[in-house]
C-alpha cells in the first residue's frame, strides 16, 4: 500500500484582490503557514498561472514550480474546472455560462467551445512541463436539462447527447494521453457526468479510454443521497484525484434534494467545513488507503456558513490527522511459522 498525500488544498476559493490572497507566492506562503504541504492551481486565474504561457514554455513551467516550492509546497495537481464547463453547454445556459469564457468569445458559442477544447489541451501540456500526473475539470453538459424530465425524454435522446459528449472529449483525452496525464472528471450535479451510471455511459463511449478517470468528491454524494462509500468499491481503479470536502443533507417535510430554488444556507443539503457535515471520512480514508490510492488528499472548502479562512486553518490538521500511514506489515507477523509448498500440502493433508 502507499501513503495518500497531503494534506493539500485548492486555491480557487481564496484568491482575491487583497494581500495575502493576490498572488502565487504569497497565497502560497500562506498555506504553508497553515500546514498544507500541496497547492492545486485553478489555471482560469491568472494571478497564479497563465496556462497557455504554462504549455508553450518549460521555463516559465519551472517558474511557477519554483514560487511554490519555494514555499515549501508543491503543485498537487492543474485545475480547468471552468473550461472544461465550456465544453459541452446546452444554449439554454449560454447566458449563464458566457461569464466562464474571455470576453471574446461571449455570444459566440461555438468559438466559446473551441477556446474551452484549447484550454485544455493546454492543460495537458501545461501539466507535463510541470511533472504532475493528474488534471482535474468538469464534463459540461448537454443533457442536464432533462435529468428530471417532463414531458420525457425522446427515445434515443441520451444516446445521441453521450455520443455527442463523447465525440467532443475524444480528441482532448488524447491529448492527455500524449502528455502522459490522466483527465479527471470530477463528478457533480449540474454536469453530464454526474453520479456513476452515467460516467459508466461516458466511458463506453470513449472506449474505456485509460485517461478518462475520476476525481473522487464525496459531498457531492452526500447531497444526490448517492453511497459514497460503495463508489468507492466500484470506481477506485479509475479515481486519481481527491476533493476533501464535507457536506450534510437534512431533508425535511418542506424540501429535499431540489432544496426549493433556495440559497445555500437554507437549503436541505449543504456543504460544510471539514468536520461539521456527515461525510465519514474515517471510512473514505480507509477504503482510499486500502485501495492503493497514492494521490492527494486537497481540501476544497465551500462551506455555507462558516469564515474561508477558518475553513481552512482547520482544513489542514484535519486531513493530517486522516491520513494513514499504511503498515508494511500484517499484525499477526510474529505468530507466523513459514511455509513452502511441501509444507503447505502437509498442512492440507495431501502430503
Amino acid at each position: 500500500m502507499t501513503n495518500i498525500q497531503g494534506p493539500a488544498i485548492f486555491l480557487a476559493q481564496f484568491l482575491g484582490d487583497q494581500p495575502p490572497f493576490n498572488n502565487l507566492k504569497s497565497i502560497c506562503e500562506w498555506a504553508a503557514g497553515l500546514g498544507y504541504v500541496g497547492v492545486q492551481l485553478p489555471t482560469w486565474d491568472s494571478r497564479v498561472i497563465d496556462l497557455q504561457k504554462a504549455a508553450g514554455s518549460k521555463t516559465y513551467a519551472d517558474e511557477i514550480k519554483g514560487i511554490v516550492n519555494g514555499a515549501g509546497l508543491q503543485i498537487t495537481e492543474l485545475s480547468s474546472h471552468l473550461q472544461g464547463q465550456l465544453v459541452a453547454v446546452h444554449p439554454a445556459y449560454d447566458d449563464l455560462f458566457d461569464g466562464f469564457a474571455p470576453e471574446a468569445y461571449r455570444g459566440n458559442a461555438k468559438a466559446r467551445t473551441e477556446w474551452a477544447v484549447q484550454q485544455l489541451k493546454y492543460a495537458a501540456k501545461a501539466s507535463q512541463n510541470l511533472g504532475l500526473k493528474a488534471h482535474g475539470t468538469f464534463s459540461g453538459a448537454l443533457l442536464w436539462h432533462t435529468v428530471y424530465p417532463w414531458p420525457q425524454r425522446p427515445a434515443g435522446l441520451v444516446e445521441t447527447g453521450f455520443t455527442e459528449l463523447a465525440g467532443r472529449w475524444l480528441p482532448i483525452l488524447n491529448t492527455f494521453d500524449e502528455n502522459g496525464i490522466d483527465l479527471c472528471y470530477e463528478i457533480h450535479p449540474g454536469e453530464d457526468l454526474h453520479d456513476g451510471i452515467s460516467y459508466e455511459m461516458f466511458l463506453e463511449k470513449v472506449n474505456n479510454h485509460p485517461r478518462a478517470c475520476l476525481l473522487y468528491d464525496p459531498s457531492h454524494f452526500v447531497l444526490q443521497c448517492l453511497n459514497y462509500l460503495d463508489y468507492i468499491d466500484n470506481y477506485h481503479e479509475r479515481i486519481r484525484m481527491f476533493h476533501v470536502k464535507d457536506a450534510e443533507f437534512n431533508p425535511s417535510g418542506r424540501q429535499g434534494v431540489y432544496g426549493g430554488y433556495q440559497g445555500w444556507v437554507q437549503r436541505a443539503g449543504r456543504f460544510r467545513s471539514l468536520g461539521d457535515g456527515q461525510v465519514d471520512f474515517k471510512s473514505v480514508f480507509s477504503k482510499l488507503a486500502a485501495y492503493n490510492y497514492a494521490g492527494w488528499a486537497v481540501l476544497e472548502w465551500e462551506c455555507a456558513i462558516k469564515h474561508p479562512e477558518t475553513g481552512a486553518a482547520e482544513g489542514a490538521p484535519f486531513i493530517k490527522d486522516h491520513i494513514i500511514r499504511v503498515t508494511e506489515k500484517a499484525f499477526d507477523d510474529f505468530a507466523g511459522t513459514g511455509s513452502d509448498e511441501k509444507f503447505n500440502r502437509k498442512v492440507l493433508g495431501l502430503a
